[in-house]
C-alpha cells in the first residue's frame, strides 16, 4: 500500500523532469538507494529546511547496478519501496523519484563519467569502477532534477569528496550540503548494509568508529605520524576476531592524498568486512 497523495511518486525520466522543473524552488534533490534508516532521515529533514516552507523536497531511491562489483550484493541489497516512500513522506519529501534501471542505462548505453583524482584510493582503490557508476548515476540525477540544492552524508566521505570535484570540474550548477553521520549510541556509523551482520558481527562492528576515535586522542596528544597512527587503528581492529580490514588509510581531507605526517585537515578512514558485509567509516582527526 502506498503513501497518500500528499507524496508523488515520480517513475518515467520525463515525467520526473517535468515535476521538476515545475516545482516551487529551492528544489534539494536527496540521492539514495533505498532502504532508508535514521542516517537517511536526518539527511530529509535537512533537505526540508533548506527548501524552507514553500520549496521542494526530491528524493530519489534507485539501488544503482553500474556502482556495484561482479560479487558484490546487487541482487540481495534491501529494496523495502513501500516502507521507504512511507519515511519519506512522513520527513517532509514533495517528490520521489523511483527510475527503473532500464530507463537509466537503456540500451546502448555507453557515456560514463570518470573522476580521476580523489576516487583513485581508498574505496576506488579495492572496488575498481565504483565511483564511475557514482559520478555517472549522480550527474544524470543532477540532470534529470535540476535541483538548486543537493545532499548527501560524510559517512561516504569519499564519495562527498568525488562528487564535490565532479560537480566543480564540469560545472554543475547546483549547491551541495554534506550532512554529518549518524550513529547509534554504540557509535556504529548508520548503513543499510548493517542490517547484514550477524548479532556476533553487529556487537564487533563499533570497532571501527573506536579505532577512529584512538587515532583522534593519540593526535590530541600529540602523536603525528601517519604509520603509527594507521597502527593504532589497526592494532584496535585486530581484538576483533571476526573483521577483516580492507584499508587503513590518513589522507588530506580535500585531496584524499595519503599524508606521512598529520596536519590540520586531516581524516582518517577505513573499510572492514565481517564476514561478506563491508563496512566504512572516517572521523576528521585533527581540527
Amino acid at each position: 500500500m502506498y503513501p497518500s497523495s500528499a507524496l508523488k511518486i515520480l517513475r518515467p525520466l520525463s515525467e520526473a523532469r517535468r515535476a521538476c522543473v515545475q516545482a516551487p524552488k529551492p528544489l534539494v534533490l536527496v540521492p539514495t538507494m533505498g532502504a532508508l534508516h535514521a542516517g537517511h532521515t536526518a539527511l530529509l529533514e535537512r533537505a526540508r529546511q533548506l527548501a524552507g516552507p514553500s520549496g521542494t523536497v526530491v528524493a530519489s531511491i534507485f539501488v544503482n547496478p553500474t556502482q556495484f562489483g561482479p560479487k558484490e550484493d546487487l541482487a540481495t541489497y534491501p529494496r523495502p519501496f513501500e516502507q521507504d516512500a512511507v519515511l519519506c513522506e512522513t520527513h517532509g519529501v514533495d517528490l520521489l523519484f523511483a527510475p527503473a534501471p532500464e530507463d537509466m542505462y537503456p540500451e546502448g548505453f555507453s557515456t560514463w563519467v570518470n573522476e580521476e583524482s580523489v576516487s583513485l584510493g581508498l574505496c576506488g582503490g579495492t572496488r575498481p569502477g565504483h565511483f564511475r557508476g557514482v559520478c555517472t548515476v549522480v550527474l544524470k540525477l543532477l540532470q534529470i532534477c535540476q535541483p538548486t540544492h543537493a545532499v548527501f552524508g560524510k559517512k561516504d566521505f569519499q564519495q562527498c569528496a568525488v562528487i564535490a570535484r565532479m560537480v566543480r570540474d564540469l560545472d554543475v550548477p547546483v549547491e551541495l550540503v554534506f550532512a554529518e553521520t549518524v550513529r547509534e549510541p554504540d557509535g556504529l556509523a548508520l548503513s543499510s548494509r548493517n542490517t547484514y551482520l550477524n548479532a556476533e558481527e553487529r556487537l564487533q562492528a563499533p570497532a571501527l568508529y573506536a579505532a577512529l576515535q584512538a587515532a583522534r586522542e593519540a593526535v590530541a596528544q600529540g602523536e603525528r605520524s601517519a604509520k603509527v597512527l594507521q597502527t593504532t587503528i589497526a592494532n584496535q581492529m585486530s581484538a576483533c576476531s571476526l573483521a577483516r580490514t580492507d584499508y587503513i588509510a590518513l589522507v588530506d581531507s580535500q585531496t584524499l592524498r595519503p599524508v606521512e605526517v598529520v596536519t590540520p585537515g586531516c581524516t582518517a578512514a577505513l573499510a572492514v568486512f565481517f564476514g561478506k558485509t563491508r563496512l566504512i567509516d572516517n572521523l576528521s582527526i585533527t581540527a
